[in-house]
């Protein structure tokens, strides 16, 4: 193959116009997806410290918010709930009058046409934080999953477009599609936390839920952020039970395993661009460190770049507008 000086790359380098023409990855509004957390109360749009630009919204309030990310591009959101009491099995994420029941009920009437997507876990709701039900202090996998499903159900009920489990107990997509199915629910699809690393990444969340674990960690169910072939087996069981779409949580450290199983699997994949990942960019620009918005974009293009054809993050709506006014650098 002949070299420089007769090759040079540079040549589809230098205007925008080819720079664009010659891009291999690209972003759209519609592959950007934006969490919300839902709080009790009426009015309440409250900012979180741990997430710049990031608030607890009261359900009328939420509704507001995404009519306008939807004004901006934004398409999809997903939904995390508060709730206003908790106990030891979180059996307020089945209430029919549950946070996120209430949210969906809400965005379903004055937003038709916007994909919402429901967290299915217990961390939240739980007295204990733990993301199922305890025997001692070890969340009993089994028993869980009976829960799961009823949470699964309540929210399908509720209008929930794709019920999205992050629990990371085995059998759960199982669980929760038979369940589904029974109950007359057998179109809504499944966004499995297929592969779920116990990271360091999560802390900005665990404040904006008031989710952290009352003792111990989650790192009995949570992957081992060093397993990268276990990451490929969870995600294979979640296919075999009837998962539609597989998620990689969280999204930068863990791009080689996004690609790899980009390329065992068909389905569709997303990834979550998580609470730490979104805040250390945030962070690094309000002290000058780097540019936000190059940052926030470049990390977004990797992502997908690495397979994801859907990806969560805190700043859509930044990188949608970014999207509408013709960002290409």
């Amino acid at each position: 193959m002949p070299g420089f000086p007769e090759v040079r790359l540079r040549r589809l380098r230098q205007s925008p116009a080819l720079r664009r023409m010659a891009r291999e990855t690209r972003l759209a509004t519609d592959q950007l997806i934006l969490p919300f957390f839902v709080c009790p109360g009426s009015g309440v749009e409250s900012p979180i410290a741990a997430l710049p630009g990031v608030c607890h919204h009261s359900v009328d309030r939420l509704v507001e918010a995404a009519r306008h990310a939807r004004a901006d591009g934004v398409g999809a959101v997903l939904l995390f709930g508060l709730p206003e009491s908790k106990d030891a099995t979180g059996s307020s994420a089945w209430s029919d009058d549950g946070i996120v029941q209430r949210a969906l009920r809400a965005l379903g009437a004055e937003l038709p046409g916007l994909v919402k997507i429901v967290d299915v876990c217990f961390c939240e709701y739980t007295d204990h934080g733990h993301c199922g039900v305890l025997r001692g202090e070890r969340v009993d996998n089994d028993a869980t999953l009976e829960n799961l499903a009823r949470q699964a159900v309540s929210l399908a009920a509720a209008g929930a477009d794709v019920i999205a489990p992050s629990d990371m107990m085995d059998g759960r997509v199982g669980a929760i599609r038979r369940a589904l199915d029974q109950a007359g629910h057998a179109e809504t699809p499944i966004l499995s936390y297929a592969v779920k690393f116990a990271s360091a990444f999560y802390g900005p969340f665990r404040e904006a839920a008031g989710s952290a674990p009352a003792f111990g960690d989650r790192r009995g169910y949570q992957m081992d952020p060093a397993n990268g072939r276990e990451a490929l087996r969870e995600a294979a069981l979640d296919v075999e039970e009837g998962a539609d779409i597989l998620m990689v949580k969280p999204a930068l450290p863990y791009l080689d395993v996004l690609a790899a199983l980009r390329r065992r699997c068909n389905l569709p994949l997303a990834a979550y661009h998580v609470s730490g990942e979104y805040a250390m960019l945030r962070a690094a620009a309000d002290r000058g460190m780097l540019d936000y918005e190059r940052a926030l974009m470049e990390s977004l293009l990797a992502i997908r770049r690495a397979g994801a054809d859907l990806i969560v993050t805190y700043g859509a709506r930044d990188a949608a507008r970014l999207l509408a006014a013709g960002w290409s650098e």
